[in-house]
């Protein structure tokens, strides 16, 4: 039945999974390696959608510098490109925005992981630029995947239209500066912010009330809001989430390397807690 809804010539369609902003995501087997696969498809049906083509084309450019499982195909017409498809590693999960409510160890551990991908993906000279809930996968086993690299850039680039989610968009890409890891440090510190209590951290695109004008808001610090939370780790989700990227962590090794201390610190004192228990 799937089968009537796309034909590619080397994948199997199985089902549909997924629609997004003028695209469909197919589950489908690879013909070629007889694996699992995530296609995307994408179609112009109007000049508004130049946007979404050139998202699609850059996600693949930067995904074949970190990870060669991506291909992409191109369908013209009349010299113009009317679909392009492309196909991506499959990891059946859900978004962290879509997870169950996570202790703060694991909170943790997700943010240690996203943070060691970004660095791979800095190491190799690109930046993701639109990390969010949405953009971090988890799967049963607690494997992490970032996914939607269609905002991805070279590091130092500057961009000529303002691009990111406005939640978690950093100043710099909002006033259209050269954007490098810093940037992603700041997206990463907006999203730790959100998992660790559930609110947004204010950004350079203001909230809007019923009537269109924008609300001032406060920027209070995770443990001002949930006193559970520890110090430190409130101090390292404001850090991240500095104005000035010369006052945030240099890059996701020094992230890492303070997330690696609290987990450390949080374990072993659950274990000593439950000894004394």
């Amino acid at each position: 039945m799937a089968k009537n809804i796309l034909k590619v010539p080397g994948f199997d369609i199985i089902k549909r999974i997924g629609t997004g902003a003028r695209s469909t995501i197919y589950l489908a087997i690879d013909e070629q390696d007889n694996k699992e696969v995530a296609l995307k498809r994408v179609v112009h049906e109007n000049p508004q959608d130049d946007r979404i083509f050139e998202q699609c084309e850059a996600e693949y450019k930067v995904a074949q510098k970190i990870d060669h499982r991506y291909k992409l195909r191109k369908s013209r017409t009349m010299f113009k490109t009317r679909e392009l498809i492309m196909s991506m590693e499959y990891l059946p999960g859900r978004t962290l925005e879509q997870s169950p409510t996570l202790s703060l160890v694991d909170v943790l551990l997700v943010f240690r992981m996203v943070a060691g991908g970004l660095n791979a993906m800095h190491q190799a000279g690109y930046i993701h630029c639109d990390i969010k809930p949405n953009n971090i996968l988890i799967n049963k086993s607690g494997l992490i995947k970032i996914i939607d690299l269609g905002q991805s850039c070279k590091s130092g680039m500057t961009k000529q239209r303002i691009q990111g989610t406005p939640d978690y968009i950093a100043p710099e890409q909002v006033k259209r500066k050269p954007l490098n890891p810093r940037t992603d440090v700041f997206n990463l510190g907006a999203t730790m912010y959100w998992a660790l209590t559930g609110r947004n951290i204010p950004t350079l695109i203001p909230k809007k009330d019923n009537f269109g004008f924008a609300v001032r808001q406060e920027r209070k610090a995770p443990h001002q809001i949930k006193p559970q939370i520890p110090q430190e780790v409130s101090t390292l989700v404001m850090d991240c989430c500095a104005d000035e990227p010369k006052d945030r962590p240099d890059n996701m090794l020094t992230v890492i390397s303070r997330l690696d201390i609290m987990i450390h610190n949080l374990i072993g004192h659950r274990i000593k807690t439950a000894k004394n228990g």
